[in-house]
């Protein structure tokens, strides 16, 4: 019988922000609408409800695939997917007119400026939850699904 491991992985890594994003999705909606903040946040949602959850579990089968070659945990092959995320996510939107890039900070919406320091500290934060999430979350439901 066919065991289909990378489907498995595939939900594996899919589970995490399919739950989180419509979570993300209600907060932006009631930040929108009922707190009337004039700033277009749909425009900003595309990228990460379209993708994220696809990248996650492509990068979760790709962890099957590459761990018997590299060892490397699951873990840290997490906590690599913000370095290919940012810039993609950063590309797409300067593309869509929603961020400006200057010279000492990111404008969102032409509203909100974010300086560098705060980005580095934002992504370091970033980099420390996927890891753990990736660590405790993919790689438990993984054990779960018998592929680890």
């Amino acid at each position: 019988m066919n065991t289909h491991p990378y489907i498995r992985a595939f939900l594996a890594g899919v589970f995490v922000p399919t739950l989180l994003l419509p979570l993300l999705l209600a907060f932006f909606i009631t930040t929108r609408l009922v707190l009337q903040w004039p700033v277009p946040i749909e425009r900003g949602l595309v990228f990460p409800l379209a993708l994220v959850p696809a990248v996650w579990g492509a990068w979760s089968m790709l962890w099957l695939w590459s761990h018997p070659q590299t060892h490397l945990p699951i873990g840290v092959h997490g906590a690599i997917l913000p370095f290919l995320i940012l810039p993609c996510g950063a590309a797409i939107a300067r593309h869509l007119g929603i961020v400006t890039f200057g010279s000492a900070s990111v404008t969102w919406f032409q509203a909100l400026h974010i300086p560098y320091a705060w980005v580095a500290c934002g992504f370091a934060c970033g980099l420390a939850v996927y890891y753990l999430v990736w660590k405790y979350i993919v790689g438990f439901l993984n054990r779960m699904l018998g592929i680890a």
